[in-house]
């Protein structure tokens, strides 16, 4: 398995993407339904802890939240948890903070906390801090399994993004790891 690439990091740290979906490009069936997601086998953990050696903070999005708050154990342990949200939040952890705003000013004020890699998740959340150049990587892990209709990856972006494919990697079980980064214009 190839680490994280290095490349990528800008200065502040580099926003990244880690994420599993559908051959058809859903991140979550119907009803938040995320059953079809295979769990770790055999120690692999598809570069999950990796990246959460290279993370500072989440940024997540709020059903995204919504979703990782009613598991049994927090997945966060003490790692700032910042969750994009207008509506009120009853933090499931003294780790966690609610923020809103812009993309730009989302990345601002996390950025105002820590220093280093931010770790972005959340369809809706993806989507615009793709749509806004403010993403630094992107690992989508394709899961072999076709949903036909739940919380899609990048249906919904406003434009169209051309992405350079730094590795790919396949697992035994069926699963296909693409890691991107976003070409940036000008």
């Amino acid at each position: 398995m190839s680490t994280l690439d290095p490349r990528v990091e800008t200065v502040a740290g580099p926003v990244r993407v880690f994420i599993a979906c559908s051959l058809d490009g859903f991140i979550a069936g119907r009803d938040n339904d995320l059953s079809w997601l295979p769990a770790p086998q055999g120690g692999v953990d598809y570069g999950y802890h990796e990246l959460l050696g290279q993370t500072s903070a989440i940024l997540l999005g709020r059903g995204t939240y919504d979703v990782a708050a009613g598991c049994t154990d927090w997945p966060y342990a003490e790692m700032p948890v910042f969750v994009a949200t207008r509506r009120a939040l009853e933090p499931v952890a003294p780790s966690v903070r609610p923020i809103s705003g812009t993309p730009a000013e989302l990345l601002s004020i996390v950025r105002e906390h820590i220093e280093g890699g931010i770790y972005l998740d959340g369809g809706n959340l993806i989507r615009s801090f793709l749509d806004e150049g403010l993403i630094d990587e992107l690992t989508v892990t394709i899961v072999d399994v076709i949903l036909g209709a739940g919380v899609p990856l990048f249906a919904g972006v406003t434009r169209r993004h051309r992405l350079k494919l730094t590795s790919s990697t396949e697992y035994p079980n069926g699963l296909v790891q693409l890691r991107y980064t976003p070409c940036r214009s000008g």
